[in-house]
């Protein structure tokens, strides 16, 4: 499982110009599902995505994990994190999860962080959305289970 992390000011994302789902500060989390990924991929990357510490302390330093600084978390699926890029000028997508395993795999990782923490909005697996964001920094990472 791949994860795309961007600490935001503000997200959003929209299906048939209707907003779905928003969150403030906080972290836009756009998922990819890679073929031999199990739902143990989708708990360890959940635990570190939770605590990763991007948020800047007092100091301004980035100590502090979104828990801590009690800031919202978007979930979006995005099959194109599992392309293979590393030759010609088109992605290919061998490696990613078949669409019937990425929506299981998606779907249980949004119960998992639906359950572990509070302020959760979430895309829609397959849908033709509008993501809209302000980076914050910008500070973006790339996390794998």
């Amino acid at each position: 499982m791949i994860a795309l992390l961007q600490r935001v000011i503000s997200a959003n994302v929209k299906v048939d110009n209707k907003i779905i789902a928003e969150i403030d500060k906080g972290i836009l989390a756009f998922i990819g599902i890679e073929k031999n990924d199990e739902n143990v991929n989708g708990e360890r990357l959940l635990q570190r995505l939770l605590g990763y510490r991007i948020f800047p302390d007092d100091q301004g330093k980035m100590n502090l994990g979104l828990e801590e600084v009690q800031g919202g978390l978007l979930i979006v699926p995005q099959f194109t994190l599992a392309a293979d890029t590393k030759k010609g000028k088109r992605p290919g997508f061998s490696s990613a999860a078949s669409p019937e395993t990425g929506r299981e795999r998606f779907e249980t990782f949004c119960s998992l962080a639906v359950e572990s923490y509070s302020q959760v909005k979430t895309g829609v697996f397959a849908a033709d959305m509008k993501v809209t964001l302000t980076n914050d920094g910008p500070v973006t990472f790339w996390l794998t289970a």
